[in-house]
């Protein structure tokens, strides 16, 4: 049943302003969203069955600790993993920290649950010679020479400047204008990356191979049908070059992201310069390039060391 049918109005009325609050002023991107919609719909959806009826705002302003953890714990029942139960707790307390905003109501509940235990994950960064090799055999897997140019340039955007594939898809004639390429990557958040030589002349050689001149405020890369390009295609050439490269299944377009920021911090990089070339919010996010940095070190000694 639609969680919508189990709200009553006045519930409704404020996840509908809240929706447009994380929208046009906190500009969140549309899957998020969508996600935090749904992770409050599973929260509303519960409440009916707890406490057999509509929820209301007087519903929710009844809520104690216990009631938020029963909720967890039935979503751990239905074999929910943690990061996912982190972010619809963190889609609650979205929700909550808007309502007492808007000065609608507050709550205590929410103070005492801790955000659930997340699983140690690092990110699987290619080698430096791997990465060098992912660019340079691009050339060797395609006939038509303005493809092969073309997803050269991209993977050398994803790893020469550290885009996610969405940003280097997403690039203008415009955006290439000066020396440092201006990127707008999540939350809407704008940063200057600037391009290395290798990097500028991928994209050159591509712009005089291609077939097609879109507008200077439209995506450079471009399909052989003229349309914008499709992530799916670079992330078939990443698996094409898996192949020939016998590199793990992790080698994906993000790994050459992962791959920029731990070869950057591995020369000696500062955190906050790789922070923000990345264009992440929190330096914590960040800090995990450390972990892997430490990990490759370890790695290195153990094959290396005769005592290891």
């Amino acid at each position: 049943m639609s969680h919508a049918l189990l709200a009553k109005p006045d519930l409704a009325a404020a996840i509908a302003s809240w929706q447009r609050d994380l929208g046009a002023v906190r500009r969140l991107a549309p899957k998020t969203l969508e996600a935090y919609l749904s992770d409050l719909g599973q929260f509303v959806t519960f409440l009916s069955a707890h406490t057999g009826g509509e929820v209301s705002l007087a519903t929710l302003k009844e809520l104690r600790a216990a009631d938020i953890r029963a909720f967890l714990a039935a979503r751990r029942g239905d074999d929910i993993g943690p990061r996912s139960l982190a972010r619809g707790l963190s889609a609650i307390k979205s929700f909550f920290g808007f309502l007492e905003r808007e000065g609608v109501l507050a709550t205590e509940a929410l103070n005492t649950v801790r955000m659930p235990k997340q699983p140690r994950s690092l990110p699987k960064a290619l080698t430096v010679l791997e990465a060098k090799a992912t660019i340079r055999t691009t050339d060797e897997l395609e006939d038509k020479p303005w493809v092969a140019a073309r997803d050269m340039a991209v993977i050398s955007l994803c790893y020469g400047a550290g885009l996610r594939i969405s940003e280097a898809l997403a690039v203008t004639r415009a955006d290439l204008e000066s020396s440092a390429l201006r990127v707008t990557g999540k939350g809407g958040r704008t940063r200057l990356v600037p391009l290395i030589a290798p990097v500028r002349q991928a994209i050159d050689a591509y712009l005089k191979l291609s077939p097609f001149h879109p507008g200077p405020d439209e995506p450079i890369f471009r399909g052989e049908k003229g349309g914008p390009l499709s992530p799916r295609l670079i992330q078939l050439r990443m698996q094409q070059l898996r192949g020939a490269l016998g590199l793990p299944p992790s080698a994906t377009p993000h790994a050459l992201r992962h791959s920029f920021a731990t070869h950057l911090l591995g020369k000696g990089g500062d955190l906050r310069t790789i922070q923000e070339l990345l264009g992440h919010a929190s330096l914590s996010t960040t800090q995990i390039y450390t972990a892997v940095d430490t990990e490759r070190l370890l790695e290195s000694y153990r094959a290396a060391h005769p005592r290891a």
